[in-house]
Parts: C-alpha cells; sequence; structure tokens
C-alpha cells in the first residue's frame, strides 16, 4: 500500500474527482477525511470507504471558504488520526461557459473564495500541523490556467492563479519538507460538466470538446486520482511546484 499509515484531508471528496482521489488513497491505506459542503454526498462516501475498510474515513462537513470551518477540519483531523500528511484542495467552482462579460460579480467572488481563498486559508491551517514531519499538499487546478479559450475567462484566471501559488508555496514551503503541487485536469466526467460545456451533455456538443483532445475522450475521476496518488506518494518525494497535466495532450 503506497499510503499506508498517512493520513489524508481530502475537500470537495463527495462528488468527482474528489471522490475518486479519496477512494484511491482509502485503498492505499490511507485514513481520509472526508470534506465536502454536500453532507449527502461526503457521508455516503465516507460510509462507503468505512464498509470496504472499517475506520479508513471520516466525513468532516465544512465550507473551505470559512477560516473557522477550516480550522476546525485540520483540528478534527489530527484530535482523530494524530496526523496530517496529505491535503487535497480539489474543492473547486466555475461559472457557466459563455461571454465574459455575462458573469455575475456573484459568481467571480465565489469562484475566487473557493478556488484561490481556500488555498490561502487551508495553508494557514494546515502548514502547521505538518511542519514537524513534512507533507504533500494538491491542489486541483485546470487545464484553463495553463491554455486558456474562451467562455471560461474568469474560471481561467482563477486557476491560473491556483498553479502560480502552488508553485511558490513549493519553493517556500521546501525547508519544511512540504511538497506542493497541482493536478491540471482537462474538462472531465464530474458534476461540473454541463457548466464548462455551458449547455446540456449532449452527443454533438460532447463531441466538439473531445475532437480538442489528442487521446480523445474526456478525462476520468480516476485519471486525476491516479495523478494525485503518485504526487501524494513517497515515490515522488522529490518532485514539488509541478503542474502536472491530466489532459490527454490538451495543452501539447
Amino acid at each position: 500500500m503506497r499510503l499506508k499509515d498517512k493520513t489524508a484531508i481530502v475537500t470537495g471528496a463527495g462528488s468527482g474527482f474528489g471522490e475518486a482521489i479519496a477512494r484511491t488513497f482509502a485503498r492505499e491505506g490511507a485514513a481520509v477525511v472526508v470534506n465536502d459542503l454536500n453532507a449527502a454526498g461526503g457521508r455516503r462516501v465516507a460510509e462507503e470507504l468505512n464498509a470496504e475498510r472499517p475506520g479508513a474515513a471520516v466525513f468532516f462537513q465544512a465550507d473551505v471558504t470559512v477560516e473557522a470551518q477550516v480550522q476546525a477540519m485540520i483540528a478534527a483531523c489530527l484530535a482523530r488520526f494524530g496526523r496530517l500528511d496529505i491535503l487535497v484542495c480539489n474543492a473547486g467552482y466555475t461559472h457557466r461557459n459563455g461571454p465574459m462579460l455575462e458573469v455575475s460579480e456573484a459568481d467571480f467572488d465565489r469562484i475566487y473564495a473557493v478556488n484561490v481563498k481556500a488555498l490561502f486559508l487551508a495553508a494557514r491551517q494546515a502548514v502547521p500541523a505538518m511542519a514537524k514531519r513534512g507533507g504533500s499538499i494538491l491542489v486541483t487546478a485546470s487545464t484553463g490556467g495553463l491554455r486558456p479559450r474562451p467562455g471560461l475567462t474568469w474560471y481561467n484566471g482563477s486557476k491560473a492563479a491556483t498553479i502560480v501559488t502552488a508553485k511558490s508555496m513549493a519553493v517556500e514551503l521546501a525547508p519544511l519538507r512540504i511538497r506542493v503541487n497541482a493536478l491540471c485536469p482537462v474538462m472531465g466526467e464530474t458534476g461540473l460538466l454541463e457548466h464548462f460545456m455551458g449547455g446540456s451533455d449532449t452527443p454533438e456538443r460532447r463531441a466538439r470538446f473531445v475532437a480538442t483532445i489528442p487521446l480523445g475522450r474526456l478525462s476520468r475521476p480516476q485519471d486525476v486520482a491516479n495523478a494525485a496518488l503518485y504526487l501524494a506518494s513517497d515515490e515522488a518525494e522529490f518532485i514539488t511546484g509541478v503542474a502536472l497535466e491530466v489532459d490527454g495532450g490538451r495543452c501539447v
């Protein structure tokens, strides 16, 4: 087991990429704090993980944009498992694909709160907990932060900020042996898919997006989970500051 005796927090783990990451980490031996704002989804994932391996997971509902709730989540992790080795800042938000001037200020603020500010808040609470023994912080970014296209301008900007922040954190936290890396998936089969498409997930609309991906399909949650497993494991102990493209060649 590649994560045996490690403890991880995965935000936004009640569905999509986060759920796949939590399941993969638990399967590889980690104790997992399953975080989500959606209590039903988060509890479901934690219960299923515990059914497979008793004691493998605990659900903690928290809004990653509220520092007191993030602080409580980190404290609960330490109280339950005694340590924090891996933090996956996966929770994300986007506006619907469309003209940049039609995005509301409320959506803009929420995008930057969930995608960028949440990383700031998580670091403030998690880094002290990791400082004694080191650890790994992963951020779910996007190909949109590397190769932006019209229609998701404000979302793309937030993910670019996330990538640069992760790289800067990697340099600053290296003396503490805390590695920081970003995952950059192409559009995937998650609950946000229709927002990224700007409409219903029709065969025609999906084919238009898939045509831009050299390997010929959208990303899948397990693709992102596999990349997260590698970067979180000791096999990647000399890798930090990387923005790993999980994109089927989309960014080439």
